[in-house]
């Protein structure tokens, strides 16, 4: 049974009031808590959100984290954005108050299966085609985290017959309790966040607490290529591995030209390798990462290959945007590190792009996270590639790069696509992967995003196709 949760009279401490605390701030309201919520900006900066809250009955401490008496509340729910050691948790921890993460407080609501999906890439698309595969196999589905819709926001839709696919992130791992998916899927481990994370290992630490409460009966879904990943296996749930690389006794693995489905000492063909329409090879690992998890909650295998198949992709990750003049525009803004970054490049053929003779000319940029950007080297030299550098973290990976591709410091990414458009020829590829995350100038990588894609827009509009595939 899960342990359950009574909100009714409790005193809840909100920290932090993103998307996330103010889904949390509502959702404790609604069921009978007296809330109050806090956050370093002001009532003016919150705007329309402080206003609401303020409606639904919930105090408000804004303007800085002012709350005397902890010891007063019963709960404290922070956001993803409150690192887990922020002097007011600890201190709330101190007087004997639990901190919980938002999907720690979702799960003890949700009905029916949550299969939850982490890694340091890959996340959203693969998160993204699991809910894809189970709604073409008519399972009824719902989808959320860190995706973009917290998992708070979806307890009144799910029953007993919903699976959840969540994407959670080590900044939601870190403070969970109980939290248990009955299937957890762990892509890859790299390092990322390290402007958080005291260590590569702190980090890796956060995302293995997801299989911490797991059972026998439950299953955690491990990248058997990633050395970092399987040096972590853990002990309580069944495990299971996918493999782009090799056979795997148990688990999923690509055979020739089929992915295929191995337990019990039995094999079953999920989905071919030309089913797959995404770009590059660690989109190869996340659609089989994304089948294993769909087949063992209940997707027919006859309707696997399908759903993938029919797969559109998401946006932000390796998106075409559009060809102008005979360059062609991707969006990679999801890449917020390196290794997101690496993948982007590398799914571009050496010396050439997309299948033309040309260069590439790749966004780099935005706010440093913490690691060296020296392992894009020689991928960037291996693609005749330009560079053009944008937003705080330019001097830094000017530096790391030294001089084995042409450097340019464009500074905003309207003056990028401004010299790329210039630069580029016909053949040639811009991409926006920019290895860093964008709170120096977006509020967050969509906005990123978009904002690239209206500047490609708005360069020749006679000539920009628009994307007829996924690329």
């Amino acid at each position: 049974m899960k342990p359950g949760y009574d909100l009714q009279t409790k005193r809840v401490l909100v920290v932090g009031l993103a998307r996330t605390g103010v889904a949390a701030a509502l959702f404790c309201a609604k069921r009978g808590a007296f809330v109050t919520a806090t956050d370093q900006k002001t009532a003016e900066e919150l705007g329309e959100t402080a206003t609401t809250l303020g409606a639904s009955g919930i105090a408000l401490e804004l303007g800085g984290h002012r709350v005397r008496d902890l010891a007063e509340f019963d709960l404290v729910v922070a956001s993803p954005g409150v690192p887990a050691n922020a002097p007011l948790l600890e201190e709330a921890r101190k007087v004997g108050v639990p901190v919980w993460s938002e999907i720690e407080l979702a799960w003890r609501f949700l009905r029916g299966k949550l299969v939850a999906i982490t890694g340091s890439n890959g996340k959203t698309t693969t998160t993204s085609l699991v809910a894809h595969i189970l709604k073409r196999a008519g399972i009824p589905t719902l989808m959320g985290g860190n995706i973009g819709v917290p998992l708070l926001s979806l307890v009144d839709a799910s029953s007993d017959k919903t699976v959840t696919v969540a994407e959670v992130s080590s900044f939601q791992l870190e403070t969970i309790e109980a939290f248990r998916p009955e299937v957890g899927v762990l892509l890859n481990l790299t390092p990322d966040h390290l402007d958080r994370h005291a260590s590569f290992d702190e980090y890796a630490g956060a995302k293995m607490r997801m299989f911490e409460n797991q059972l026998v009966r439950d299953a955690a879904i491990l990248n058997a290529d990633d050395p970092e990943v399987a040096r972590r296996m853990p002990s309580g749930p069944r495990v299971y591995w996918f493999s782009r690389k090799k056979r795997v006794a148990v688990g999923a693995f690509l055979l020739e030209e089929a992915i295929v489905f191995r337990s019990d000492g039995e094999e079953a063909e999920l989905a071919k390798r030309s089913d797959i329409g995404l770009r590059g090879e660690h989109n190869v690992e996340n659609v089989i990462a994304a089948c294993a998890a769909a087949y063992l909650v209940g997707a027919p295998i006859g309707s696997i290959g399908a759903a993938v198949r029919s797969f559109p992709g998401v946006e932000h990750r390796l998106e075409f945007v559009a060809e102008v003049g005979g360059v062609r525009f991707y969006n990679d803004s999801k890449a917020t590190n390196v290794d997101a970054a690496l993948k982007a490049i590398e799914a571009f053929p050496k010396g050439h792009a997309s299948g033309a003779k040309g260069k590439l000319i790749v966004i780099l940029g935005g706010k440093d996270k913490g690691a060296p950007y020296t392992p894009l080297r020689e991928p960037l030299a291996d693609r005749s590639s330009d560079v053009l550098l944008i937003g705080a973290a330019s001097e830094k990976i000017a530096a790391d790069l030294g001089k084995v591709v042409p450097i340019e410091c464009a500074g905003t990414l309207a003056r990028a696509v401004e010299i790329a458009n210039t630069r580029a020829k016909s053949g040639d590829v811009v991409l926006l992967s920019p290895a860093c995350s964008s709170f120096d100038q977006f509020e967050n990588y969509e906005q990123r995003g978009r904002v690239f894609k209206e500047l490609v827009a708005k360069l020749s509009p006679q000539s920009a196709v628009a994307p007829a595939s996924k690329g």
